[in-house]
């Protein structure tokens, strides 16, 4: 029988410190070469091990084997120039330096798919593998080549979508495409995005998934929430297209954070991450508190149709504190299995 309420992360977790300088996004690799790879895999092995120690059903690589959940992959394709880069305002938040499409865009090989075959060896649990949304990746670079925002989207969906399916073939379960544009180009969301997406997945069988959030706990984010006002309601301009997609489960922040719970009613029918764990702040939440959010949420969710995880990915925090929290995320389905007497 399926186990109800599955818990599972939504994206990064920290690395060991003799992998990359801990607690910070774009971390450089303290090993090279062989040492490198080799020091990946322990990594995948860690994160594994730590994942499974707290209790988390559905098991993620933690992103262990990349420095940033976008660039990494922009990296291994052709057409873009990471010497001679830019800068740009990412997410119309923060200044970020970042590489420039010179020419044509195209996936020459695999990026993740034998990390992926690597994880699936360790385990007979679902596993969850995280890819960068195609609006996400137009928006962590500078574009010489296409001079469109969506004609670069279609190529990037072409390029996602012959590594999800290498992923799936690998024995990938769940595909999420990580998209916290989303959150801010709601018109062009609208426009062009949501189709762009179900390119990315086309011909998938396994379940596809969609992360949209806030952001990291990192200032520029923390700072821009501040704006938002008591009540955030970006989701409601993007939610709509959603729930007509192919996309099988969405993922939306919901713990310490104004997002009104009813919002999940337009996401009817479509399997629902709710983030019961928040990233931007080093407290560990209660078992209770967790447990609290997935009660809100289940007034607008069926029981079988959701799954508790955290808001955002969690690099930029500790590994305790990131172990706490996983427990604690656990620890609160639990709760809520019992008194559903599931």
């Amino acid at each position: 029988m399926k186990k109800l309420l599955p818990t599972s992360t939504v994206g990064s977790l920290p690395k060991p410190a003799w992998l990359a300088p801990p607690e910070k996004l774009w971390s450089p690799w303290k090993l090279e070469g062989d040492q490198l790879l080799e020091g990946k895999q322990d990594a995948l092995r860690v994160s594994f091990h730590e994942q499974q120690l707290a209790g988390i059903d559905i098991i993620s690589d933690g992103e262990q084997t990349r420095q940033h959940f976008v660039t990494t992959f922009i990296e291994h394709l052709s057409g873009v120039d990471f010497k001679n880069r830019k800068t740009v305002k990412i997410r119309n938040r923060y200044d970020a330096s970042v590489p420039v499409v010179v020419s044509e865009v195209s996936r020459q090989k695999a990026v993740f798919v034998d990390d992926a075959k690597f994880l699936r060896k360790q385990t007979n649990k679902p596993i969850k593998w995280a890819l960068p949304g195609p609006m996400t990746m137009v928006d962590t670079l500078y574009d010489n080549h296409y001079k469109s925002r969506e004609k670069l989207a279609w190529e990037f969906a072409k390029a996602l979508n012959e590594e999800a399916r290498e992923l799936q073939d690998a024995g990938v379960d769940i595909i999420q495409f990580d998209e916290p544009a989303f959150n801010v180009f709601f018109d062009e969301v609208n426009d062009w995005g949501m189709a762009v997406l179900e390119r990315a997945i086309e011909g998938l069988n396994c379940e596809t998934a969609l992360h949209i959030c806030y952001g990291y706990g990192i200032k520029a984010n923390t700072d821009w929430k501040k704006t938002l006002g008591s009540e955030w309601r970006q989701y409601e301009d993007i939610f709509p297209k959603i729930q007509n997609s192919s996309i099988d489960m969405v993922s939306l922040e919901c713990h310490n954070s104004h997002v009104p719970f009813n919002l999940i009613e337009l996401l009817r029918g479509k399997k629902v991450m709710i983030g019961a764990i928040d990233v931007a702040t080093n407290k560990i939440e209660t078992p209770e508190e967790v447990a609290n959010t997935i009660r809100k949420a289940l007034e607008f969710v069926d029981v079988e149709n959701l799954y508790p995880s955290t808001n955002c990915g969690m690099a930029p925090l500790s590994r305790d504190v990131a172990g706490g929290k996983l427990s604690a995320l656990s620890a609160g389905a639990k709760i809520i299995r019992k008194e559903l007497g599931i």
